[in-house]
């Protein structure tokens, strides 16, 4: 963060296309025990530049207007939950995102400020008072590493996108930071498919595979954009706290859909997300509608990246839409 001056908020996109009937996007993975309902999740939004003709964009369409491109997941149609929708990659926090085992790969950045993520943004009082759910045994990770960490994880078992860091380019003597500008994410390993499945069924692999790599995840590319809370609606039971981050990519990765809960993925612009959402080509629920509708703001990747470095010290909104039942459909109101 460079300064202290005040950051303008992104202004918030157009309501009315938000009509809808989904509660906000979370994918599936193993729940927090504990007696709360709210299960903590995480999300990225994934942006990569389009406007290089680099080697894995020779093949790819011609640069959208803003320069940048979003990915969406599609999930399977025999999913329980949402099933069809375009999504953000993201699940729920397990308790070895948090694990005191991952410290030996942030030997060098324990003492900096977040694990060099920078000052935490002042705390303002929110509503709903959710319980706490750093319910972490003694020397687990603190809560801003390991969202990032779940992000991280999620995103490699759906998309087999890996945003990690190779750990020699972290042993110089000043902290990593925030990235001041937008990286590239690893090569998916050797063995990619029996990797994801070791990680699928047991999230403790995730990280034997940051050792395998020499890799730390790559936390100081995931920027702090929002966080949505489910909506009360009749007879629903999941309830979701889930943080969204926001990633910038110089260009776009390739995508290996896992093809049970990810059927498939497209790389679309925020114009061409919301074309296809409102020729009804796509589905979006409210939380990746109304953000795929403010980064309509952003002319360019620069623009998005620095954007996100100079509202670090911002707290991110957290956002409780509320189900407003009209005679012929379902509204959500924020």
């Amino acid at each position: 963060m460079q300064g202290s001056k005040p950051v303008q908020e992104l202004p918030p996109a157009p309501g009315p296309e938000l009509q809808t009937r989904a509660p906000p996007p979370i994918m599936s993975g193993p729940l927090r025990p504990g007696s709360s309902v709210w299960r903590r999740a995480a999300t990225v939004v994934l942006a990569a530049g389009w406007t290089r003709p680099g080697a894995a964009a020779r093949s790819l369409p011609p640069p959208p207007s803003e320069g940048f491109r979003l990915l969406l997941l599609q999930r399977s149609p025999n999913q329980g939950f949402m099933p069809g929708a375009h999504v953000f990659p993201g699940g729920v926090l397990d308790a070895a995102d948090r694990s005191a085992d991952w410290l030996h790969l942030f030997t060098e950045h324990q003492g900096q400020p977040r694990f060099g993520l920078g000052p935490a943004p002042p705390r303002r009082a929110s509503f709903p008072v959710l319980p706490d759910a750093a319910d972490g045994h003694a020397g687990a990770l603190p809560d801003d590493v390991a969202m990032r960490i779940c992000a991280i994880r999620e995103t490699f078992e759906e998309a087999g996108v890996l945003l990690l860091r190779p750990r020699g380019s972290l042993q110089g003597s000043e902290p990593p930071g925030p990235a001041r500008e937008p990286g590239l994410a690893l090569a998916p390993p050797q063995g990619l498919d029996a990797w994801r499945a070791r990680v699928r069924r047991d999230p403790r692999h995730f990280l034997r595979l940051c050792e395998h790599l020499d890799c730390t995840p790559d936390i100081w590319a995931l920027h702090d954009w929002s966080a949505w809370l489910t909506p009360f609606v009749r007879g629903g039971s999941r309830r979701f706290d889930t943080a969204f981050f926001l990633c910038c990519l110089r260009e776009p990765p390739p995508v290996y859909p896992d093809l049970s809960e990810v059927v498939g993925c497209q790389w679309s612009s925020p114009s061409e997300a919301t074309k296809s959402f409102i020729s009804k080509e796509i589905w979006l629920a409210p939380p990746q509608f109304y953000e795929v509708r403010r980064l309509k703001n952003f002319a360019s990747l620069s623009d998005l990246h620095k954007f996100c470095l100079d509202r670090a010290l911002e707290e991110a909104e957290r956002w409780l839409p509320i189900t407003y039942l009209t005679a012929d459909g379902m509204l959500q109101l924020l």
